[in-house]
């Protein structure tokens, strides 16, 4: 169950960013919509908020430009799909939103803000976010944009329930007005302007439990056709939503009329038209009446089968744009109809490399491609890669390919590439970002571009793409993923976590794992091992360590570099090679899967020393693997044997071999083959087995798939979202308290996030509970925790939160799931 060393060169993934051409229709639904200028811009919480058939009619239909400014980036929810949590499922779910925006036709923003999980009020969640600076976020990101209209997702009354709904509300309603006021956040002027929007409207809803729509109410229809796309906007936006893989929601596409509801919230009012008293055609800006018969000449004579014969009508609405005073339409449709110009030429612009990584001080070679498929008059006239320069004043023929080979070297001084919200430490609550005009951008910046400078029928355009990874699969074809700037060596540790008993004094040992991003040979390496305590220096031999390959370096810790006072430490490893001035302690971690680009980013590779008071009873495990988490390498950690039980195992194995069974986090919603294993798993119950149920849900990724426990009990939404939350011991003498460790409240000191999720309900009587909590102003709920004795044996459910307590080195939950797991291991006397 250790964490294994991923080598940076290896298998990527099979789905990746392909490169694809726009369509006579696009170039046809563009030049239409050159003649529309408005904005609308949609506010909610998080990723898979937004209303998507909501954006897609805006976007494909009335033609707008479409924004969807999500406050977060969904770290704190769970993840259907794998085990990553944290800024891990933050990255994932930022890919997702940025693969429905390019099905929707929507663009994609955020703030700072991070999901911290459920919260219940918008009150709670201020406590963490800085309201001022995701305020100051939410403004940046208006005035950047100038929306026409916003429309939020959620009430600021509260109807929406989780506590980041109505605080993204009240955070829209107040930028409405402060993204006007120049004395509102004024150090932005520098390179924004005060924006008032026409009006903010909230996109009442209907579904749950809850119908805030009413027939008094704005409405109209969203669910056309649209013949030109051959699809309507249900379809459409159920391909959108579907991306929100790692939430489960995929949808099924719909068609007919599909009534969308508003409830004004501030700004002048509303009677026929969201835009009404709006000028969204040329008649905007002064002059721009000259562009609208322009596009309207080119739209009358557009030519499905030879697009580029619009090009010099293209070209006369750029010359004429540019004649235009400077503003923000201006500006926006310039780069719309450049995009146009290249769409309709049918030029193939792309710039490659043959490895996703580049490295540190080693050479980059990349291959650009240009071909010319419809044969526009288009000249070359340089190419530029970053710091490359190169100047060809090449024609480009009809249709055949211009291949341009070059080397360049990569200086340490390029950084390695990372997510810009994750380059400085975080605060609670928010991303630390310094630089204003990163506030608002979805996704980091490409670690290299090219731009290739172009004459197009005499008209010279720089057209810039990021440089990617080309590869093939031998069963998916030709794919693209993002190029990433590495170091030279990347360091991994091996266990990420290691206990220290109280009274244990012999060493552990943990894997100190040399990766080599290029062909290194050193004749010695340094390897020192930090602690606040202790500093472990090994010195390491000469060796060689081929480019994708690691090496790995042992390293034993004592239990007294853990401080006595402290219950937790951290030891970061540094590697020094021969003179190299360079100290080596950044990890990589990519993140892949098949529906979202490969993802990357660096962090600081910590072990985690925890040492407590912490004793076992019971040896060997049976974990029934679920929907994905770190549990079992923390059982190990903790003296364990696991073993993963899938159909298969539970179906050949004999369950009195293991000590207790444990079911992985939503292990029943996600594995329908538990069902047919109910009826052996309650009998090794009953004969005196001990059997434990991580949390379930019963929310739309579907209902709880098969029969948990040996008597009834439903599971709820209830949660204890106060990771602080002052916890009752409502049955003090139960076993689960007292044996082997004796559990008081400090063992509910340090808990991040939350306390519980999904609480049992409509308990049956045989369950007994254990303890009690409540969030402010709450009721105590008792059912966190249940646990009922069946036949010789125990069964229990608990929505505690051990999937994210354990990984981050919470001693008390360690010493509470010991006491769980040895149920059935203490002798009666």
């Amino acid at each position: 169950m250790k964490r294994l060393f991923t080598l940076l060169l290896g298998v990527v993934s099979l789905q990746s960013i392909a490169q694809t051409s726009p369509t006579s229709a696009d170039i046809y639904a563009g030049l239409r919509k050159l003649n529309v200028l408005g904005s609308v811009l949609y506010i909610a919480a998080h990723p898979d908020d937004e209303n998507t058939r909501l954006l897609t009619y805006f976007s494909k239909d009335r033609l707008y430009r479409t924004g969807y400014l999500s406050l977060t980036r969904g770290d704190g929810g769970q993840n259907l799909i794998g085990d990553e949590q944290g800024v891990d499922l933050g990255l994932i779910r930022t890919q997702e939103l940025l693969a429905a925006r390019k099905i929707d036709g929507a663009e994609q923003f955020f703030t700072r803000a991070y999901d911290f999980g459920f919260s219940k009020n918008p009150e709670e969640t201020f406590t963490k976010w800085d309201k001022d600076k995701i305020l100051s976020d939410v403004v940046w990101v208006i005035r950047q944009f100038q929306p026409d209209v916003i429309i939020t997702r959620f009430p600021t009354t509260g109807e929406g329930g989780h506590g980041h709904h109505t605080a993204s509300a009240i955070l829209a309603n107040e930028a409405f007005t402060a993204a006007a006021d120049p004395k509102r956040f004024p150090e932005q002027l520098k390179w924004v302007q005060p924006w008032q929007a026409k009006r903010i409207l909230w996109n009442t809803f209907n579904f749950g439990s809850g119908n805030t729509q009413s027939e008094d109410q704005f409405k109209f229809d969203v669910g056309g056709f649209n013949p030109i796309i051959g699809k309507s906007y249900g379809e459409i936006a159920a391909e959108s939503r579907s991306q929100h893989k790692s939430q489960g929601f995929g949808a099924a596409r719909t068609r007919g009329e599909a009534m969308e509801y508003f409830k004004p919230t501030g700004g002048t009012a509303v009677s026929t038209d969201l835009f009404e008293d709006v000028t969204t055609s040329w008649q905007r800006i002064k002059g721009g009446g000259g562009v609208q018969q322009i596009v309207q000449s080119a739209l009358a004579s557009f030519d499905f089968m030879q697009p580029q014969k619009s090009i010099p009508q293209l070209i006369q609405v750029y010359k004429a744009l540019e004649k235009l005073p400077a503003s923000y339409w201006r500006s926006q449709k310039l780069k719309e109809t450049q995009q146009l110009i290249v769409d309709a030429s049918g030029l193939w612009l792309e710039t490659v490399t043959n490895t996703q990584f580049a490295v540190q001080n080693d050479s980059l070679r990349f291959t650009t491609t240009l071909n010319n498929r419809l044969g526009s008059t288009v000249e070359l006239t340089s190419l530029t890669v970053n710091a490359f320069d190169t100047v060809l004043n090449s024609e480009l023929s009809k249709n055949k390919n211009v291949v341009i080979n070059k080397t360049m070297f990569i200086p340490a001084s390029i950084k390695v590439t990372q997510p810009y919200w994750l380059r400085d430490k975080m605060q609670e609550g928010y991303f630390t970002v310094n630089e204003q005009e990163l506030i608002g951008k979805p996704d980091i910046e490409p670690a290299f571009t090219a731009t290739y400078n172009l004459v197009i029928d005499g008209l010279p355009l720089a057209i810039t793409k990021p440089v990617r990874y080309k590869y093939t699969d031998p069963v998916k074809g030709e794919l693209y993923q993002p190029v990433t700037v590495v170091p030279a060596v990347s360091i991994h540790t091996q266990p990420p976590l290691v206990l220290f008993k109280k009274g244990e004094e012999e060493s552990k040992q943990v894997t100190v794992e040399v990766g080599a991003n290029k062909n290194i040979q050193y004749k010695s390496a340094n390897i020192l091992l930090r602690t606040s305590t202790d500093a472990i220096n090994i010195k390491d031999g000469s060796a060689a360590i081929a480019k994708g390959t690691a090496r790995p370096v042992d390293v034993s810790i004592k239990p007294t570099v853990v401080p006595a006072s402290s219950e937790e430490d951290f030891a970061l490893p540094f590697v020094t090679l021969d003179n190299d001035t360079s100290s080596y302690y950044l990890g990589l971690s990519t993140i892949r899967y098949d529906h979202i680009p490969n993802i990357s980013r660096f962090y600081t590779d910590a072990i985690k020393l925890v040492k407590l008071d912490l004793k076992t009873k019971g040896k060997r495990i049976g974990y029934i693997v679920g929907a994905g988490d770190h549990v079992p390498e923390a059982l190990e950690e903790m003296g364990y044997e696991v073993v993963l039980l899938t159909n298969k195992e539970l179906a050949r194995n004999n369950l009195k071999q293991y000590d207790a069974i444990i079911a992985g986090v939503r292990a029943y919603n996600t594995n329908d083959w538990l069902n047919k294993h109910y009826d052996k798993l309650m009998k090794y119950v009953e004969e005196g087995g001990n059997l434990i149920a991580q949390y379930n849900t019963s929310n739309q990724i579907g209902p709880v798939r098969a029969k948990i426990g040996p008597y009834n009990f439903n599971i709820s939404r209830n949660r204890i979202t106060d990771e602080n939350a002052v916890v009752n011991f409502v049955n003090p003498g139960h076993q689960v308290l007292n044996f082997p460790n004796k559990i008081t409240s400090k063992d509910f000191n340090g808990w991040v996030q939350e306390r519980s999720i999904y609480h049992a309900t409509d308990v049956d009587k045989n369950f007994e509970t254990v303890i009690s909590m409540s969030d402010p102003g709450e009721q105590a709920d008792a059912n966190s925790l249940i646990i009922a004795k069946y036949g010789k044996g125990y069964f229990t459910y608990t929505g505690l939160v051990f999937f994210r307590q354990l990984p981050a080195g919470v001693p008390g939950a360690y010493r509470l799931l010991a006491n769980l797991i040895a149920l059935n291991q203490k002798k009666e006397i």
